[in-house]
């Protein structure tokens, strides 16, 4: 029996009401969160898409495309967005490039070597001609464990569609400077030294931020079970003849240019400005690159898609005018390292 019309407009009602109560909230919050987007776009965020700097659209006629991948230091940490290295280094490109240039800023905090292939996979559709690997700080740990760290998948709906969300992260880092004196940093560190007691009203202020970017991730963690990955390890192949202390660095960066050279893509490594940075040894970093010198030299010395270049000396970064803190780059610093990476890529596009 077809059921009284007054009862079918309750039923109608009731899943209308249901379907506002799900979709106005989360169109509420996607509507902030590209306000968000808007707004630290230049400062310390990344656009809708999940990089830093201007969404790259279709290539123009006979344009060149770069990209560069790493940790905060080619993400430009501490400096605006069009001081970062990739920014700088597209103008300086521009200048002197017989093709028009894009550089794209695929960086992000505290990401080592294997992230890298996922984001050389998330990123295919830029069709990038050149991959720019520039990382090395974060695989220092001591002991020597991987860093697994892949910033963009640990959102699900970033897996799911490419739209990478910011209002987490700035909530978070809003009630971090809350509670250290104004250091938004203070949330990529690990240290228990009390240098800032908050008020009241700032612990107020900064919990409520603090679970309302836990409400958001947690409401993208309910979407993880349509947006599964298998679990993260490196497998070593034995191909890259680094050493033991030094095969979970060696063995990404090699899976990483052998992806891109499987595209068709060039690439350059490259060795950062030696650390001078506390808890970042710099003999061990020295190391490390000396591992990675060595594995370029056997694996691609003939390969003329593959370029290997070492940045150790561009900059001192013991240099208070260069590094802020013997890692991380000031404008000025960056302006040197971009300098240095113009021949090499101009040999590229030439070839």
């Amino acid at each position: 029996m077809t059921p009284p019309a007054p009862r079918r407009r309750r039923a109608a009602f009731a899943a209308a009401a249901i379907a506002l109560a799900l979709l106005v909230p989360a169109a509420t919050l996607l509507a902030v969160d590209v306000y968000l987007h808007r707004k630290y776009a230049r400062s310390a965020g990344y656009n809708v898409w999940g990089y830093r700097g201007p969404i790259a659209g279709a290539k123009a006629p006979n344009e060149y495309r770069v990209v560069m991948l790493g940790g905060s230091t080619a993400y430009g940490y501490g400096v605006n967005a069009d001081e970062a290295i990739p920014a700088v280094l597209e103008r300086d490109l521009t200048r002197r490039s017989p093709r028009p240039v894009r550089v794209i800023n695929l960086a992000y905090n505290n990401e080592g070597v294997y992230s890298f292939v996922y984001t050389l996979r998330d990123y295919a559709y830029l069709d990038y001609d050149l991959v720019i690997l520039y990382e090395g700080y974060n695989d220092l740990t001591i002991p020597a464990v991987p860093n697994l760290s892949v910033f963009r998948h640990e959102s699900p709906v970033f897996r799911l569609t490419g739209y990478l969300p910011i209002f987490p992260i700035v909530f978070k880092e809003k009630a971090a400077a809350m509670l250290h004196g104004g250091d938004a940093g203070a949330l990529y560190r690990d240290s228990d030294k009390t240098v800032f007691r908050p008020g009241l009203a700032a612990r107020v202020a900064a919990g409520a931020l603090q679970a309302t970017a836990e409400a958001g991730s947690a409401a993208e963690r309910g979407l993880g079970h349509v947006a599964t990955e298998p679990a993260r390890a490196i497998r070593d192949s034995g191909r890259t003849g680094c050493s033991e202390e030094w095969r979970h660095y060696c063995e990404p960066m090699r899976m990483a240019i052998e992806q891109a050279l499987d595209r068709g893509k060039q690439v350059i490594v490259v060795t950062q400005p030696y650390v001078w940075l506390e808890g970042k040894s710099h003999e061990r970093h020295v190391d490390q690159q000396t591992e990675l010198a060595g594995m370029m030299t056997r694996l691609y010395a003939s390969n003329r898609r593959v370029q290997y270049v070492n940045f150790g000396q561009v900059v001192d970064t013991r240099d208070t005018a260069l590094s802020f803190d013997g890692m991380h780059l000031t404008p000025d610093g960056n302006r040197r390292v971009a300098a240095a990476f113009v021949a090499p890529v101009l040999r590229m596009v030439n070839r």
